[in-house]
């Protein structure tokens, strides 16, 4: 069983576009060794992703869970794998000792050049310094690291140079959204600058990879992949199903945007996952009535109930930001499959595995 521990909800920072209220609550050792046994109770392996507010915050809580899991692992003869997302401000060299020797994949939130604008402490002053010593340690560590970019309105003219940056300093995975929530204010003005820094950026992951230097660069490639597969992406949409969230307090969610709505908790660490409740939730998934006609349906992301509801306020309702966005995803992802095609017919099949 793969869980998301929020070992608290307090964070260092205070970012322009976060969407998470910072209280100082904090995982019990209670809760968190529950989390780590309810981890092991099901599937062929268990999973934990250290999470908050800023999971470093509390990292002998991250020690002591590595060390239950250990224990378990040995015990129930099942793996367990680690992942964490940190703001890095607090990455020391125990911490990735211990990463390296336990296998953890680590994502990074940095935004590049867009850093001092929106991830700034709490005293106002800029992160960008500390967060980049912080990303050179940990690609030295763990070379296959990601990079977490959110690019907000009023930082998106350097996105593209963000992505460059990061692919320079060693970053072969990089995951890029834009913000979302009420906190943001995606006006048409704005929204042209992101699709020109977009395409900006896609030709310069159109580039690396004919060169045969490629990257992953999530906003194109899973496009892409979408379009050769003809996989629908909602397909994956994993509400009530894996990786959900457990509170500081033991409860467990369907996901993040969910957490403290007794309507989407699905169990808690004590009595274990509500399996009816799941099922119900699952079956309520379905396709947004305005997203029905549209050709790009089975590519775009209107079924997640976490982006939806963290936008509109609804599980089943896109807001517009979020439609003209994809369209305009999908639509550049297909003009840049079809360049790399067209350039290296064999490099793009052996990349792509078509």
């Amino acid at each position: 069983m793969n869980l998301t521990l929020y070992i608290t909800e307090d964070c260092d920072l205070d970012c322009v576009y976060c969407t998470q209220k910072k209280k100082p609550a904090v995982m019990s050792e209670e809760v968190l060794r529950r989390a780590c046994e309810l981890a092991f109770s099901d599937g062929g392996s268990a999973g934990l992703c250290f999470f908050g507010g800023e999971p470093l915050l509390c990292e002998d809580m991250i020690f002591e869970a590595m060390d239950i899991c250990g224990l378990l692992s040995e015990k129930y003869g099942k793996p367990v794998y680690y992942r964490m997302t940190t703001n890095g401000t607090l990455l020391t060299e125990r911490m990735l000792e211990r990463a390296a020797a336990e296998g953890m994949e680590i994502a990074l939130s940095f935004d590049g050049l867009m850093q001092d604008i929106c991830r700034k402490y709490r005293s106002g002053r800029g992160t960008f310094a500390d967060v980049e010593a912080a990303a050179k340690r940990l690609l030295a560590v763990l070379p296959a690291s990601t990079a977490m970019m959110t690019a907000a309105p009023q930082a998106v003219g350097r996105f593209a140079a963000s992505v460059r940056y990061l692919y320079d300093i060693g970053f072969q995975r990089i995951h890029a959204v834009p913000a979302y929530g009420s906190k943001v204010q995606w006006v048409p003005s704005a929204q042209e600058i992101l699709a020109g820094q977009m395409a900006e950026a896609a030709d310069f992951y159109k580039k690396c990879l004919l060169d045969g230097d490629p990257f992953y660069f999530s906003p194109i490639e899973t496009k892409i992949r979408s379009l050769l597969s003809g996989i629908n992406v909602n397909d994956r949409c994993h509400l009530g199903f894996s990786q959900m969230p457990v509170a500081t307090d033991g409860n467990i969610y369907a996901c993040n945007q969910f957490m403290g709505d007794a309507d989407y908790c699905l169990g808690n660490v004590y009595d274990g996952i509500f399996v009816r409740k799941c099922a119900t939730l699952a079956f309520r998934r379905k396709l947004p009535l305005s997203c029905q006609s549209c050709s790009f349906k089975s590519r775009c992301l209107n079924s997640c109930g976490c982006l939806n509801r963290l936008e509109t306020g609804r599980e089943d309702t896109v807001s517009p930001f979020q439609c003209s966005y994809e369209k305009m995803l999908i639509h550049l992802a297909d003009e840049t499959a079809a360049d790399l095609r067209t350039a290296d017919t064999t490099g793009f099949e052996s990349y792509f595995g078509h």
